[in-house]
């Protein structure tokens, strides 16, 4: 059997994550997905066609069981993971604004936004120290998707733009303690893209972007982003670690 390079996509039956694994697969990259349901998705067999393996493990980043379970499987079916990329994650369920936001609500998104994915790169970081102290010459990468909300002020959902301006410090500080081992970490960051979490403001965005919100007049692709990750994968950035790789189409150029 092959032995291909394994990367890990949290968060990966839909939208961003599930482009994700189809441009890893495409370079090649045996993948493992994972989602909070129980049922495979159907990026397993979309993988799968692209002739490599899938391994789907059900999943909850924010539980760390979960989160043992998910690196353990992975250990047992691969032996490796060249390849992490902390897509999950979740918008609040209401808009509220944050005079009136609850802790609830304001844990739910920390969870699974920042505090998941900062363990479960933990627990990988320390498992790729330790393939890089086997196989010096194994490339190993951590992507992390931010957003455009880690420096964007939206009141109505503060609980969100923290959680992802977390996800921009975490990446400074992975590539920081992983750089003497030549492991990378990087921030993609993508801006408004068209996906199922943007669909209930899609008229408001339209508008926005008709006038000139973004120099490039059009909705971000989950495609777009995924061939940014795709390039951190092929080792284009190597020498970059710690990078934010914008895909936003210009919004973050502030602009007079």
């Amino acid at each position: 059997m092959v032995e291909r390079a394994v990367g890990m996509v949290t968060g990966a039956s839909r939208g961003i994550g599930r482009a994700i694994a189809l441009e890893l697969a495409a370079l090649g990259y045996d993948i493992v997905v994972n989602r909070v349901q129980d049922e495979a998705p159907a990026v397993k067999g979309q993988v799968e066609a692209l002739g490599v393996r899938c391994l789907f493990v059900q999943g909850d980043i924010a539980v760390a069981a979960d989160r043992a379970r998910l690196v353990e499987a992975t250990r047992q079916a691969f032996g490796r993971c060249d390849m992490l990329v902390n897509n999950a994650g979740v918008a609040p369920l209401q808009r509220m604004d944050i005079l009136e936001s609850t802790e609830a609500g304001y844990d739910r998104v920390m969870e699974t936004n920042l505090k998941g994915p900062y363990f479960l790169t933990q627990l990988v970081a320390n498992w790729m120290i330790e393939q890089k102290q086997q196989h010096p010459r194994r490339a190993c990468r951590i992507v992390n998707i931010g957003s455009i909300s880690a420096y964007t002020s939206s009141p109505s959902r503060g609980e969100y733009c923290v959680s992802k301006a977390g996800v921009r410090m975490m990446t400074r500080l992975y590539a920081d303690r992983l750089g003497e081992y030549g492991i990378g970490v990087y921030e993609v960051c993508p801006g408004i893209i068209e996906t199922d979490m943007t669909s209930a403001v899609k008229g408001k965005y339209d508008k926005l972007i008709a006038d000139g919100l973004t120099p490039v007049r059009r909705w971000g692709r989950p495609e777009d982003v995924a061939r940014a990750v795709g390039a951190i994968a092929d080792g284009r950035f190597d020498f970059s670690t710690g990078m934010v790789l914008d895909v936003d189409g210009g919004f973050h150029l502030h602009r007079l």
